[in-house]
């Protein structure tokens, strides 16, 4: 599989605000008032074809050796969030999307947690991350997203999650990690409690993402594009 990353448009809106104020010009005024909670969102690739049968042998078959390979993807992804840091920055604090207890019974297992551990092992620069499993939780459960609308999908994470020691957080740019990010919904909730609890910004790294022209957030929408990584 040739690797790529799929920016989304809150990165758009952020070098927008950050780098070239004319460009903002050029974003939507419904993307404008209503900016998603997390500054960036990268993904290895798009949610289909081999790669997402690759995320259905870990996350529905527990074929567990996979996420070994959706590590190195996910590594990726790191890496390149990593560089757009300060080299002398305190370390990013990696969190993944956590299940609820019942769920994760069920499963046995958190995929996104797997993964972002095998990523640790693969990335260029593992002392630049500081990965913490347990400090953002799923304190509910929730029904699956699959057929909800925009709203219900607010309405049935609304309250889900919340931050266990915000002490951790207060004042760090945060790296959340997923399998795949689809509506967006489920990121945005978990980033803006994690902006709740003092975070500087909230980033989101996936190993896929659905490419969808008309993607998702808080009623406003997004443009994906694709980016070749360089080697």
């Amino acid at each position: 599989m040739s690797p790529f990353l799929v920016d989304g448009l809150a990165d758009a809106l952020h070098r927008a605000s950050e780098e070239d104020q004319s460009s903002a010009a050029n974003l939507c005024g419904i993307c404008r008032r209503l900016p998603p909670p997390y500054a960036r969102a990268i993904a290895y690739g798009g949610y289909d074809g081999n790669l997402r049968s690759l995320i259905h042998l870990l996350k529905y078959d527990g074929v567990h050796p996979a996420a070994t390979t959706l590590g190195r993807m996910l590594a990726t992804v790191l890496n390149r969030l990593e560089a757009s840091f300060e080299p002398k920055a305190e370390q990013l604090l990696l969190i993944s999307v956590p299940l609820h207890r019942s769920k994760r019974w069920q499963r046995g297992f958190n995929q996104s947690e797997s993964i972002v551990r095998a990523a640790l092992k693969q990335v260029a620069s593992p002392n630049r991350f500081e990965l913490r499993t347990n400090l953002l939780v799923r304190q509910r459960a929730t029904t699956s997203q699959i057929g909800l609308t925009r709203h219900q999908r607010r309405r049935n994470l609304r309250g889900a999650f919340a931050v266990i020691e915000p002490g951790i957080v207060a004042g760090r740019d945060v790296i959340l990690v997923d399998d795949v990010l689809t509506t967006g919904t489920t990121a945005s909730e978990c980033a803006r409690v994690l902006r709740r609890a003092g975070a500087a910004r909230v980033h989101v790294a996936t190993v896929a993402r659905t490419l969808k022209l008309n993607f998702s957030w808080e009623g406003a929408s997004e443009q994906s594009t694709s980016v070749r990584a360089v080697a």
